[in-house]
């Protein structure tokens, strides 16, 4: 999962941003509006946490812009403004929940994970595939019961491929959403990870089937049975 955090406030955007990678996700950060609306317009992302009062661009001009854009991205809005009427307007532009500052790191992590569950079609906190479990908020996978010593690109790379499960994913698509600006990650490198995953899965019956110069899918329940029965 990708998340761009809106902020100008320095210090708090740095701790936004440690908490929510130390969480699993990949995280790019600017500084103003302009830059958000540019960062927007060019990458898809999975979640924007917006602060209302950026330089340059307002944040609910962001916003705006974004929604003429059609864009459905979950957006969290974040102000220091106690009125109701900012909240109001925020919502009524397409923001889909809002913090007051100064807000509980753990609150904001916990409304980033209902926002991104959310978006993908569900409110599980728990997503099963055969033997195969995920939690989503322990960010614990388990086989069998049994817990599965993932990294944390695995992990993002095994929640991608859950949340699609039987539809083909692109390596284009896993880079752009398992990597943050300034990171050099080749397609030889999500092979790698694919790779990596697959082999702690297979004991499992859990299949990622590889879709050659497209991507990977992972197999649906029914399919890996059949297979396995054949």
């Amino acid at each position: 999962m990708r998340i761009l955090v809106a902020e100008d406030d320095a210090v708090l955007s740095d701790g936004l941003c440690r908490s929510l990678r130390a969480a699993g996700y990949a995280v790019d950060a600017v500084d103003c509006g302009e830059r958000a609306d540019a960062a927007l317009a060019a990458q898809p992302y999975d979640l924007l946490i917006l602060d209302l009062g950026l330089p340059r661009l307002a944040g609910h001009d962001v916003l705006r812009r974004l929604r003429a854009r059609n864009s459905a991205l979950p957006v969290l809005i974040l102000t220091a403004a106690d009125s109701v009427d900012q909240r109001v307007k925020g919502l009524d532009l397409g923001a889909d929940d809002y913090m007051a500052k100064p807000f509980a790191l753990s609150e904001l992590e916990a409304r980033v994970r209902a926002l991104t569950r959310r978006a993908m079609g569900g409110a599980q906190t728990l997503i099963r595939h055969g033997t195969l479990a995920l939690d989503q908020v322990g960010r614990v996978a388990t086989i069998n019961g049994q817990p599965i010593d993932l990294s944390a690109r695995e992990l993002g790379l095994l929640e991608i491929l859950l949340q699609r499960t039987g539809r083909l994913v692109s390596k284009e698509r896993l880079v752009d959403h398992l990597c943050e600006w300034g990171e050099e990650v080749s397609n030889n490198a999500i092979e790698v990870y694919v790779h990596r995953l697959r082999r702690k899965l297979e004991p499992g019956g859990i299949r990622i089937v590889t879709v050659r110069g497209l991507g990977y899918c992972l197999e649906r329940a029914a399919e890996a049975a059949a297979s396995a029965a054949a």
